[in-house]
């Protein structure tokens, strides 16, 4: 295939490395030092003692690569709005679009059937721009379990996780799902096919709700949260108000909230996305992934207090970075 990385930092390089040892004709959009370091050494993956190096295309601009038979948003949310339009040259009749990114996704309502079908996030797309400068009939739906870093410019760490959970906004079981998954089996991702995306998306989210802005706000890693009984308490309160609004929207979540937590354990001592964007002085993707959940009780009536507390914190502590 030829696929298109946009965003080719932690969970971007990742993917590209993993397509690239595949055989598959890789290219990377990326920006600044990560961008000038990408075009000097190449690809740097680390994963376990191994060090591998991928000589790949890398440019800040999308329009220098053709029509792709894939394209994998690995984006920050809020860095989606600007970038979007700007994939115009990418993407032709049959190319699929495969936005791998964390929290509730903009286009969520796409054909999700339910009352709020075709609507908008508003904290995510208020003017409808991001449906206006994608199709939304190219989205493959993409929920990541996994973790990895940047350790310095043009160098990707693998720390944790290769699952890659795909499914269409309608749940049909296409042919372009498919394939796309077989070969992300081929190189090396654990992908599975979803019978109902949305119910993979409230999964995780549920996780990252709770788990991120706890990292962020108390700089922990995941093994300091889950060795904390006081933070597991916390962090348990906020995965059952989170279900309580995914139930509203016709979604239960298949674990308890026990087995949620333990889904977290498996990333041991990972330094989760939140915390790095702290420690790194980046915007956080706060209405991503709690904002939105906040939006969608209110209009589903569901009282949600401790969620509503932590994103008060979690979206201050956004303002001083």
């Amino acid at each position: 295939m030829k696929v298109c990385v946009v965003g080719a930092g932690a969970i971007g390089g990742l993917t590209g490395a993993w397509l690239a040892r595949a055989g598959h004709d890789v290219c990377l959009v990326a920006r600044g030092a990560h961008l000038e370091a990408l075009r000097r050494n190449g690809l740097t993956l680390l994963a376990q003692e191994k060090r591998e190096v991928f000589a790949l295309r890398a440019s800040g601009e999308p329009a220098d690569f053709g029509v792709q038979d894939a394209v994998f948003i690995c984006l920050k949310a809020y860095s989606i709005a600007a970038m979007l339009p700007r994939l115009k040259t990418l993407v032709g009749a049959d190319t699929m679009v495969i936005p791998a990114i964390n929290g509730l996704p903009w286009w969520y309502f796409f054909k999700e059937v339910g009352r709020f079908d075709g609507t908008t996030v508003d904290c995510l797309d208020p003017a409808g721009e991001l449906f206006a400068a994608l199709d939304p009939k190219h989205i493959l739906g993409c929920v990541v379990h996994g973790a990895a870093e940047v350790r310095e410019p043009g160098v990707v760490k693998h720390t944790a996780g290769r699952l890659f959970i795909i499914g269409e906004p309608d749940r049909a079981r296409s042919a372009r799902a498919e394939q796309l998954a077989a070969a992300m089996n081929a190189a090396g991702f654990e992908a599975r096919l979803a019978p109902d995306i949305r119910v993979e998306i409230w999964t995780k989210l549920i996780g990252n709700l709770s788990y991120n802005p706890v990292a962020a706000l108390a700089l922990a890693h995941m093994n300091d949260i889950n060795g904390n009984e006081a933070l597991l308490g916390l962090i348990r309160v906020l995965i059952q108000e989170a279900m309580r609004v995914a139930e509203a929207y016709g979604v239960r979540v298949p674990m308890t909230v026990d087995e949620r937590i333990g889904v977290a354990k498996e990333l041991a001592g990972a330094k989760i996305s939140m915390h790095q964007d702290v420690e790194k002085r980046r915007p956080l993707e706060t209405d991503a992934i709690v904002g939105a959940v906040v939006e969608l009780a209110r209009k589903a009536g569901i009282a949600t207090p401790m969620i509503d507390a932590v994103y008060a914190l979690i979206a201050e502590r956004a303002k001083h970075l």
